[in-house]
């Protein structure tokens, strides 16, 4: 018989996620809710693969439909999780909280929590990177007070030399730094300027709040995998 934890992991499948992770975070603003679930869901490979220079009103409207998704999973995991008599706390797949200045920041990072769940790592285009499909998906977190077993994480950097995003980004906003666990988002992406060119120069796209192009160039959403070079000693979590 499946115990709670792998019941919640198959509900969320069933939705229509691709992957299902578990932490714990002790640094969030949730009180006695120390546990997430981390809700990965995939775009899709021809919408992205149309972005080239510049995003599509396809990929627009793309992006915004799985965020929405997104949020609906979050709600039916936590009604599921309720019904158990757990409480939960869904942070929005998209949604930015400027209460005390602008910090181009939501409530809680979905990057942290997948990468704790042991899902993925962080990218120098300041992405997630899913083991499996790379920066091509979009995540949620789910905050609860529901005890789960959670992983130790493999937190690395698999970008090495590569800087295909580096110098792919139009608005000049990635640094070209590898990311670590001690490496603020700051130090390697500056959300301004991104946000503050797309606004002026897609803005006939969804009022300029999406881009895209360092997703689409990224090699890790072209058929390399993390996994290939999470469990490989001899390259020391670097692709050759």
């Amino acid at each position: 018989m499946e115990n709670l934890q792998e019941q919640i992991k198959n509900f969320i499948l069933s939705l229509g996620a691709v992957d299902v992770g578990f932490a714990k975070v002790e640094d969030g603003d949730f009180g006695s809710l120390k546990y997430a679930v981390s809700v990965v869901v995939k775009l899709s490979d021809s919408v992205v693969e149309e972005v080239d220079l510049a995003p599509t009103h396809t990929y627009f409207n793309h992006y915004r439909t799985v965020n929405a998704f997104i949020d609906r999973v979050l709600l039916e995991a936590g009604m599921f999780l309720e019904r158990s008599d757990y409480k939960y706390i869904p942070v929005a797949a998209s949604q930015t909280i400027n209460s005390e200045g602008w910090h181009y920041s939501g409530r809680y990072s979905h990057k942290k929590t997948a990468c704790l769940a042991g899902l993925g790592t962080i990218g120098k285009n300041s992405l997630f990177l899913h083991n499996r499909y790379g920066s091509r998906v979009r995540l949620g977190t789910l905050f609860t007070d529901c005890p789960f077993e959670t992983p130790d994480p493999i937190l690395f950097s698999p970008c090495a030399e590569c800087d295909l995003c580096v110098r792919a980004c139009p608005a000049g906003a990635i640094k070209g730094i590898e990311w670590s666990p001690e490496v603020d988002r700051e130090k390697m992406f500056s959300p301004e300027k991104c946000s503050q060119y797309m606004k002026t120069a897609f803005k006939d796209i969804g009022r300029g709040a999406v881009c895209g192009v360092c997703m689409s160039v990224c090699p890790y959403s072209k058929g390399k995998t993390i996994l290939d070079i999470k469990t490989s000693d001899s390259h020391n979590g670097r692709p050759e």
